[in-house]
C-alpha cells in the first residue's frame, strides 16, 4: 500500500540569523519523522548579500557556507558542514530534503561595469521611457573568496538582461540591458507587460552560456548535498523553456524520484494550466488558488460557502501536480504576499489539505513552531499533530464527499485493509454546531469512533447500516476514527 507523504516547509521569515538553523533541523529530524513528516523543504542554502538575508538575495550559488563572502563564512542558517550533517540526519530518519533554489537573479556584485540600457516603465516593462544611455551597474561577480573552486564561471553584464540601480547617478529604476539578442524573455508571465524582471541583476536565459552554467550548477548542488529534490523559486519570471529543460535534465540524471516543485505565484487556474503545458508536466506547482480560498474562508466566516472550497483550484483540476499549503513565508503577516489564514480556521484548513486523497500537502514551520520577529505568533503544533497522525495512519482508501451544506461539510475515507484500523470521517463547520450523517461501511457496524482532535469528547457508534452521525463544534473541525485501542463502552 502506498503511504501518505507530507512535507514541512522548515523555515519562516523571522528565524534568528544566528547560524543555528541547520543544527536545529538535525536535532528535530527524529521528532518530525515520528509526527508524520517525511520530507522537508529547506530555505536557500547559497550565500546571500548579508549573513542576515533569508537567502533570496542570492550572491554565490557555489558557496553553501564555506567561504568568507559578504561578512561571514556561514549563511543565515549555518555552515556547509552543518547543512550536510543535517541532510544526513534527515536521510537517516527517512526524511527527504528539498532545497530551495533561486535561479532568477543575483545580488551583491563584486564590481561595477559600464554598459548601455534603456529605462522601462515599472508598470509595463515593454514600454521604454528613455532612449539608450550608459549606466554603471553592479553586474560583475568574481567571487574572490572562493578563488574558482567548483566553478571558474565569472558573471558580467552580458549574462543579465536587466538591473535596478545606476551607481553613477545613485538612482534606482528598471533598466533593460542592451546588446545583441538582448531583450526580456518572452516566455514568462505577462503581468506588468512582461514579468521577466523581478529584482537585482536579472539572469538572461536567452543566453546559451547562462543556460549551460545554471544546468551544471543544478547537478553540482544535487551531487554535493545528496538531496531528494528542489523547490524552484519565482518560476513565473524565468524562461519556461529553460525550466522544462532543467527539469528534464535533472530527472534524466537522478531519476523520476528527484522531486521538483515550482513557485508559480498566480491564482489564475488557466495560467497555471498553461504553465504546466509549457513545461510538459515535469514539475508540480503550489496550489496558490486554494491558499487564497482558505484565506477568504477564514476572513468571511459563516458567509463563506464551504461547498465551493475546491472549485477552480489546482488540486481540483490537476491533482497529480498540486502541492497544497495553508500559509508560507511569503503569506505570513507583514510579508510581500501577506494573505494569512486566520487563527480560528487554521486547524480546519490543515484538515482540508492533510486528510483528503489529492495533493501533496505542506505544513508551514511558522504554523507548527510559531513565528518570531516583532509580532510573534504562537505555534499550533498541538492542533496540527492530531491531523498529521490521522494522515499517516487513518486517511486511506476511497473518499466520499458530503459537501451538501454551505456551513457544514464532511468527507469520509473508507480505509485500506493494509493500514490497520484505518479510515476516518472529517466534519468542518464555519457556522453553528452541526453534524453530518455519513456512510463508513457496514463492516464498521458497532465500532466506537472518537474525535482525534479532542475538540469533541463524545463518541460515535457506527450503526448496523454502516452510517454514523458525526458531530462538530461551531467554527471547528472534528476528525472521527477508530482509536488504536477500543474505548471502554461505558467510559
Amino acid at each position: 500500500m502506498k503511504r501518505n507523504h507530507t512535507i514541512m516547509q522548515f523555515f519562516e521569515w523571522h528565524l534568528e540569523p544566528d547560524g543555528t538553523h541547520w543544527n536545529r533541523l538535525a536535532e528535530l529530524a527524529p521528532g518530525l519523522k515520528e509526527a508524520g513528516i517525511d520530507a522537508v523543504w529547506i530555505p536557500p542554502a547559497t550565500k546571500a548579500i548579508t549573513p542576515d538575508d533569508n537567502g533570496y538575495g542570492v550572491y554565490d550559488l557555489y558557496d553553501l557556507g564555506e567561504f568568507e563572502h559578504k561578512g561571514a563564512v556561514r549563511t543565515k542558517y549555518g555552515t556547509k558542514q552543518q547543512l550536510v550533517s543535517a541532510i544526513r540526519a534527515c536521510r537517516d530518519h527517512g526524511i527527504e530534503v528539498y532545497v530551495d533554489v533561486v535561479m532568477n537573479h543575483k545580488a551583491g556584485a563584486d564590481e561595477t561595469e559600464r554598459f548601455n540600457v534603456i529605462e522601462v516603465n515599472p508598470d509595463n516593462r515593454t514600454e521604454a521611457i528613455s532612449g539608450p544611455f550608459e549606466i554603471e551597474g553592479w553586474t560583475r561577480f568574481s567571487f574572490p573568496g572562493r578563488k574558482g573552486k567548483y566553478s571558474d564561471f565569472k558573471w558580467n553584464f552580458e549574462h543579465f538582461n536587466g538591473t535596478d540601480y545606476d551607481q553613477s547617478q545613485k538612482r534606482k529604476g528598471i533598466f533593460r540591458i542592451l546588446g545583441e539578442n538582448k531583450d526580456w524573455n518572452s516566455n514568462v508571465d505577462s503581468e506588468f507587460g512582461n514579468y521577466d524582471y523581478l529584482m537585482f541583476a536579472n539572469i538572461d536565459y536567452n543566453h546559451p552560456v547562462v543556460r549551460k552554467e545554471m544546468a551544471k550548477w543544478g547537478e553540482w548542488l544535487a551531487d554535493t548535498l545528496r538531496c531528494g529534490g528542489f523547490r524552484l523559486d519565482a518560476i513565473k519570471h524565468i524562461n519556461h523553456d529553460f525550466i522544462r529543460e532543467f527539469a528534464v535534465s535533472m530527472k534524466k540524471k537522478y531519476g523520476d524520484k528527484f522531486y521538483l516543485v515550482g513557485e508559480f505565484w498566480n491564482p489564475n487556474l488557466e495560467n497555471c494550466r498553461r504553465f504546466l503545458d509549457n513545461v510538459d508536466y515535469q514539475i508540480d506547482l503550489f496550489d496558490v488558488t486554494l491558499h487564497y480560498k482558505l484565506q477568504a474562508a477564514s476572513a468571511a466566516g459563516r458567509s463563506f460557502d464551504l461547498r465551493t472550497l475546491f472549485n477552480d483550484t489546482l488540486v481540483g483540476s490537476h491533482p497529480m501536480n498540486a502541492v497544497t499549503f495553508v500559509d508560507n513565508h511569503d503569506s505570513q503577516p507583514a510579508e510581500s504576499l501577506e494573505s494569512w489564514v486566520q487563527d480560528w480556521f487554521k486547524q480546519s484548513a490543515y484538515a482540508l489539505i492533510l486528510l483528503r486523497k489529492d495533493g501533496y500537502p505542506v505544513v508551514f514551520y511558522g504554523d507548527y513552531y510559531g513565528i518570531g520577529g516583532d509580532q510573534p505568533i504562537p505555534g499550533k503544533k498541538a492542533a496540527i499533530d492530531p491531523l498529521l497522525y490521522a494522515r499517516a495512519n487513518k486517511a486511506y482508501g476511497e473518499q466520499e464527499d458530503y459537501f451538501d451544506h454551505p456551513n457544514t461539510i464532511g468527507w469520509v475515507r473508507l480505509g485500506d485493509p493494509e493500514a490497520v484500523r484505518s479510515g476516518c470521517a472529517v466534519v468542518i463547520s464555519n457556522g453553528d454546531d452541526g453534524s453530518k450523517r455519513m456512510l463508513v461501511g457496514q463492516a464498521r457496524a458497532g465500532e466506537v469512533w472518537v474525535d482525534l482532535t479532542g475538540n469533541r469528547k463524545d463518541r460515535v457508534t457506527i450503526a448496523g447500516d454502516g452510517f454514523g452521525v458525526f458531530p462538530v463544534n461551531g467554527g471547528s473541525v472534528s476528525v472521527w476514527a477508530q482509536p488504536e485501542q477500543d474505548p471502554a463502552q461505558n467510559g
